[in-house]
């Protein structure tokens, strides 16, 4: 009896996958930025890019494979994607006139893909270490965390479809390129598994 409930307890149990990008924009006054970013394949840092190296570099060998264009490209939006921070966060200490101090900007998206094919998405941001706004994905609009960030959702929702854009962007192309990464990956496992025998 004990046989049987253990198997339909793990076949019951659904696998997901999860693409994930983590950005961290932080400010000393108003020369000093850093700014650093992070992309996860199910939990697993796979590339860093940060602003002193201007570039994005692979951390797993089963990634490294990716073509140079790949890399190339992510480069150009991670450098793309800084700026927008970078203007963002200048817009934010502008508006409340923080003259002084350090801040941090968060910004922190991803994908993902259950065993069944069903796929969820977010967006999200963090200011100095609370929650800021999201992207709620049903209804395609932004959704304020606190009253600060009211002042950004009404900016970026008369600004025009960006959140359609990152809707699409999250179960769509994220999700495409979550599934490449996840055969990727199992390719070369599955290589490196047969190389070593």
């Amino acid at each position: 009896c004990l046989r049987i409930i253990i198997k339909c307890f793990f076949f019951y149990i659904t696998v997901t996958h999860t693409l994930q990008y983590r950005y961290t924009l932080v400010t000393q006054g108003i020369h000093f930025q850093e700014f650093t970013a992070v992309a996860l394949v199910d939990a697993e840092r796979v590339a860093y890019y940060d602003s002193n190296i201007g570039k994005i570099i692979p951390k797993t060998e089963w990634i490294r494979k990716i073509g140079a264009d790949y890399w190339n490209n992510q480069s150009q939006r991670m450098q793309s994607d800084q700026e927008n921070l970078k203007q963002l966060l200048n817009t934010i200490i502008k508006t409340f006139n923080y003259t002084e101090g350090s801040h941090t900007l968060q910004w922190m998206y991803g994908c993902g893909v259950h065993d069944g094919g069903k796929t969820a998405g977010y967006d999200r941001y963090g200011f100095d270490g609370e929650d800021f706004i999201s992207l709620d994905l049903e209804s395609k609009t932004w959704t304020a965390a606190n009253d600060k960030a009211v002042i950004t959702k009404h900016q970026w929702k008369t600004a025009g479809t960006e959140a359609q854009i990152r809707k699409r962007y999250l179960k769509i192309e994220c999700v495409n390129w979550l599934m490449k990464f996840v055969s990727y990956s199992k390719i070369i496992q599955r290589r490196g598994k047969v190389c070593d025998l």
